[in-house]
């Protein structure tokens, strides 16, 4: 079916259901790519996407407004459309209280994960990553032949400190993702300068990459950004992404922070043209409303907190989350758990080893979809329990 100019900017006007933000956000694409899921069945109407961390709702109105107007630069390369790249990398460097050479701009965090590791790993110096964490920067290490040596996390989920730090000597790179994704949970800002501060001292070389993809969801008071230490330290980088509270997943906008120098170098490895110039219209305007963004942080808090009561009352432990997801000890594979949701359309998160024999990984949705989810869940979990009510219903955040 042909799709005319007007017909487009149509579906793309921003309106309080429509299906415009759910494109732009590409929910339920994460665990597409990882499991090469069918988009199809992905998208068949009823079924609940609680299997690939974004927000439900999509981008917000600023965002739409933007990428409406933004069309008639889509001929454009984003270097010459209005905002341009350029316009793109000083609004991050407003919003992040740095200078735009401080930032480094990526097809999402995917393409600066990986990045990050061709550059400072190589055969003779091994990439360290805790187990169970983001993959990206492991199997970007497995296609190059570079050894890659995985620190269990602690018994609550945390990224183990003190294991890493030790596995850290002669190491060429460190991933160390704050809050931690699967397991959801965050190491205070103390915590993570002593870490530093002490990889600096004894492995000196070491480049180490705090990926903060979920920073605007944390809510813990002693959480602090790490962009300070990515300022004060040559070998110390931070990322971040609008896939997340953004509601941009589908736009792929992913940024890094840190030194000139290794901004440089980051820039070197990129994609040439890895924005394009509807994503850095939307990208600019969405920076540029924080109400959104606190909106969303709220709603998902909510949802948080109902969603772990929920399972703690079905006898599940919940691991502290600091996310927009959960990782739940259901007590069996989380292959079968998954399976056995999606059976009755709620998709929930992938395995992730070595935790995949008792945990499982679920997004946070609204409210009402994590009420729905709780009903199916509880049927799997074999509890036949009801679920209970919100406690209040969620406020919509500004579309």
């Amino acid at each position: 079916m042909p799709v005319s100019r007007r017909s487009f900017l149509h579906a793309l006007s921003p309106a309080p259901a429509g299906p415009s933000s759910a494109f732009v956000a590409a929910r339920g694409r994460e665990a597409h790519a990882a499991e090469g899921a069918s988009a199809p069945a992905r998208r068949s109407a009823g079924v609940l996407l609680l299997d690939s961390n974004e927000n439900p709702l999509g981008p917000g109105r600023a965002a739409m407004e933007a990428l409406t107007r933004a069309f008639v630069d889509a001929g454009r390369y984003p270097t010459n459309a209005r905002p341009s790249t350029a316009d793109l990398r000083e609004a991050i460097a407003h919003r992040v209280s740095v200078r735009p050479e401080n930032v480094a701009l990526g097809a999402g965090s995917w393409e600066l994960l990986r990045s990050a590791v061709r550059l400072h790993a190589s055969s003779a110096r091994h990439l360290v990553t805790a187990a169970p964490t983001f993959e990206q920067p492991e199997k970007m290490a497995e296609q190059l032949g570079i050894g890659v040596r995985r620190v269990p996390v602690d018994k609550d989920g945390r990224i183990d400190l003190e294991a890493t730090a030790q596995a850290a000597r002669w190491a060429g790179l460190i991933f160390f993702c704050n809050p931690n994704n699967p397991t959801s949970t965050v190491h205070p800002a103390r915590a993570v300068t002593e870490f530093v501060t002490r990889v600096r001292k004894e492995s000196p070389d070491t480049a180490i990459l705090i990926d903060e993809a979920y920073h605007d969801y944390v809510t813990d008071p002693g959480y602090a950004t790490a962009v300070p230490l990515a300022l004060e330290h040559p070998n110390v980088v931070v990322t971040r992404t609008l896939s997340k509270a953004y509601g941009m997943a589908g736009m792929r906008i992913g940024y890094a922070v840190g030194q000139p120098r290794a901004i440089e170098n980051f820039n070197r490895w990129g994609i040439t043209f890895n924005q394009n110039s509807l994503a850095v219209a939307a990208a600019v305007a969405s920076l540029g409303d924080p109400a959104h963004i606190d909106a969303e942080r709220a709603r998902n808090t909510e949802a948080r907190a109902f969603t772990t009561r929920f399972f703690q009352d079905l006898g599940c432990r919940v691991m502290d989350s600091q996310a927009n997801f959960l990782f739940v000890e259901t007590g069996r594979p989380a292959r079968e758990f998954k399976e056995a949701c999606a059976r009755r359309g709620i998709l929930v998160g992938r395995a992730f080893p070595p935790l995949d024999k008792s945990h499982a990984r679920v997004s946070i949705g609204t409210v009402d979809e994590m009420q729905r989810a709780g009903v199916v869940i509880a049927e799997v979990l074999g509890a036949g329990r009801p679920v209970p009510a919100a406690a209040s219903s969620p406020s919509r955040p500004p579309r």
